[in-house]
């Protein structure tokens, strides 16, 4: 017997807990769902130098009703100047009926939402949801092509009141007998809208009650204030003018914090006057802004000067790095993030007001989408039965056919099962094969009525913001396709390390699933 000191010394293994950390016991709270940053593409924070930052709709999260509201008392009293006839000024004009990602079919007046196939699901006319019959008829011939002038793409909060315009404008002069020309009605609406905002009429109102408009997030600047102290530089690219942008990000950031005396002194480099997506595509030049006076950028790029126009090339090499060492945070699919993609190696973010309302919805369907899925899996395999069963129902009439031929040859004498009895097989397999059909439209009608059930815990009109049916929306699609990482605000940042790596789910084939 050996003693305990004689005993041969073994090296232990450190036992790593991770049967605590798989459980759940050891974890911290996380951070919640509505809070997270998403990525679509892999970004290691570590290699980005420089943040750049859109301004509306991103630094700035406005109150998007009383927005759609304003623009939409402008427009209407801009489209009654121009002829309209004076009751669409009492028209009701529904906020709540627009998402992102629809499309105008200026040709018949309709709305329309896609999947990322450009297949149309859902459309409106005025408020009259078109039938499938009437999309099948109009848009499932031919695909559809949305850069042609009969189109136009929603793909912007700040567009959203020219849709509700749009459709409550169609609805209501068609029930009053008026013959609308449905692309002249757009046109102007458009027309009316810009010229509002250039003539002041609504950023005025907006600038003299930013409270109102505008949610001003306590977090803002201890998010930017944490990039800055991981050795990060950023930089503010707003199409807004100095003016307007002096006022909203004195209201954002002025004050937020006693290490920075402006707003400005966040900013290693502040443009304004960006015209993107201009900025992006054409050489332009940069100018300096001092007080009134505007005249050529000089090199370097200062801190605390105020700069306008530029373009992506001049830019990046006053910076003095170019491509994936730059993360630009947006909210414009096409003007922040698809135009950076397409014409720089920027990495971008997108951000997404919506986002957290779709999350919501997202959670409150899970016990609806467990039981699709389950139904689906039920499908498959009544699918599987009936194709086995139909397989059989062939194979039975081949040899009654070949026996009564064979029959009558043999003046009725043969081997094997009778007619009866393969007959009487055929018909047990016809009786399933009922049954199975019965079984599979039962399925298909709870399966639809979950799916509206769904569709209207997102959205009363179009559904899910980002999916149509099993798909990405079209709007999903280019939000999948250009946005390196999206989230509903700038200061969910916050919550992540400034040298994050952010990691995307890796991607499932068809074939891959259920392996």
């Amino acid at each position: 017997m050996t003693s305990e000191s004689e005993a041969p010394q073994h090296t232990q293994q450190l036992v790593l807990p991770l049967d605590d950390f798989a459980s759940g016991g050891a974890r911290g709270p996380g951070i919640p769902r509505l809070n997270r940053v998403f990525c679509n593409r892999n970004l290691k924070m570590s290699g980005i130098s420089w943040v750049g930052f859109d301004m509306d709709y991103t630094l700035a999260i406005y109150d998007q009703p009383a927005m759609d509201d304003l623009s939409i008392r402008a427009t209407i009293s801009k489209l009654i100047k121009r002829g309209y006839p004076d009751f669409i000024e009492t028209v009701p004009v529904s906020t709540q009926f627009p998402v992102r990602g629809l499309l105008i079919d200026k040709r018949f007046g309709h709305v329309l939402k896609m999947d990322r196939y450009k297949h149309v699901h859902k459309g409106y006319h005025g408020f009259r949801e078109l039938t499938k019959e009437e999309l099948r008829a109009l848009y499932h011939s031919k695909k559809i092509r949305p850069a042609t002038p009969r189109y136009h793409w929603i793909d912007t909060l700040y567009a959203l009141s020219e849709v509700a315009t749009y459709a409550a404008l169609v609805d209501a002069m068609e029930k009053r007998g008026y013959a609308v020309d449905y692309a002249r009605l757009f046109t102007d609406i458009r027309e009316c809208i810009d010229e509002a905002h250039r003539d002041g009429t609504i950023l005025d109102e907006v600038a003299s009650d930013l409270p109102r408009f505008v949610h001003r997030d306590p977090n803002l600047a201890s998010t930017l204030h944490k990039l800055r102290s991981a050795g990060k530089k950023l930089f503010l690219l707003t199409n807004s003018r100095w003016a307007y942008t002096e006022k909203m990000m004195t209201y954002l950031l002025g004050g937020a914090m006693s290490e920075y005396p402006t707003w400005r002194n966040f900013f290693d480099v502040v443009i304004v006057a960006a015209t993107k997506p201009i900025f992006f595509t054409e050489k332009r030049p940069l100018l300096e802004r001092d007080g009134e006076t505007v005249r050529p950028a000089a090199a370097p790029l200062e801190r605390g000067k105020i700069y306008e126009g530029g373009n992506l090339q001049d830019f990046e090499r006053a910076l003095g790095v170019t491509g994936d060492g730059i993360l630009y945070v947006g909210d414009h699919i096409y003007g922040d993030i698809l135009r950076s993609k397409k014409d720089s190696a920027w990495r971008t973010a997108m951000i997404m007001q919506e986002l957290e309302t779709e999350i919501a919805a997202y959670e409150s369907c899970r016990d609806d989408f467990a039981t699709i899925e389950v139904l689906d899996e039920q499908r498959e395999r009544l699918e599987d039965d009936l194709r086995f069963y139909q397989a059989r129902i062939k194979e039975l009439t081949r040899q009654l056919d070949h026996r009564g031929a064979r029959d009558a040859s043999n003046g009725g004498a043969a081997n094997g099962a009778s007619a009866a009895e393969l007959e009487a097989d055929r018909m047990r397999f016809k009786r399933a094969v009922e049954r199975i059909r019965g079984k599979l439209r039962q399925i298909e009608a709870e399966i639809s009525a979950l799916e509206r059930r769904s569709d209207l815990r997102f959205h009363p009109y179009w559904g899910s913001l980002l999916k149509e049916n099993a798909e990405q929306s079209s709007f999903g699609k280019q939000v999948d396709d250009y946005a390196c990482l999206y989230t509903s605000r700038v200061s969910n940042f916050l919550s992540y390390s400034p040298q994050q790596s952010f990691r995307s789910p890796r991607d499932v084939m068809a074939h891959e699933i259920g392996m």
